[in-house]
């Protein structure tokens, strides 16, 4: 980062894994799905009362931050095994070389206003996401060959990955977390 450049309040990275495991990575989506229904059902339940607090309160109160934290966190352990950044099946509470951290929100510094929009505005971003997201997809699908016949990760198809998985995060802070009022930068770097 450059001298004088304020980092976003979200941020991720993820260690690079010296060697796959061949056998997890072939049957990756089918193990996977108990948790993602798990993780699906605790989310989805938990964005709408952020909005309303917002709203009529102009407050965020920790413990729903420290929750959405730890959901988030969870989540993104769950990306990172999907899209084969990790060989370790995701933990409920142990970060496994996924790093991810949000920076807390003082309501009283929010808008109360904007959470109503914020969705709207991100806009742009969705549009670059889907388009970044079909990359996602042929990029994990070849490195997917590439574990199970060189048990590694292409660095730079790990790197691109990493990339787009730090802006979702960045527009999810902004636009559906609420923890931050500052519009996300159109970027893959940290």
């Amino acid at each position: 980062m450059e001298a004088g450049t304020v980092s976003y309040p979200a941020s991720l990275s993820i260690d690079y894994p010296e060697k796959g495991n061949r056998l997890t990575t072939f049957f990756r989506l089918i193990v996977i799905l108990p948790i993602l229904i798990i993780v699906y059902l605790a989310a989805v339940r938990w964005r709408l009362p952020i909005v309303l607090t917002m709203l009529f309160r102009k407050k965020y109160p920790r413990w729903w931050f420290d929750w959405n934290l730890n959901l988030t966190r969870f989540g993104f352990r769950i990306y990172a095994y999907i899209l084969l950044l990790a060989h370790v099946y995701p933990s409920l509470e142990e970060d496994q070389g996924v790093h991810l951290d949000l920076s807390p929100p003082d309501g009283s510094q929010l808008s109360r206003g904007l959470p109503l929009v914020k969705w709207f505005l991100a806009f742009p971003h969705y549009v670059v996401l889907y388009i970044l997201g079909i990359g996602v997809a042929v990029v994990t699908f070849l490195s997917w060959f590439a574990i199970l016949f060189t048990g590694r990760y292409p660095r730079s198809f790990f790197d691109f990955v990493v990339g787009v998985m730090r802006w979702a995060l960045r527009v999810d802070a902004y636009a559906f977390l609420l923890t931050t009022d500052r519009y996300p930068p159109f970027s893959l770097s940290a």
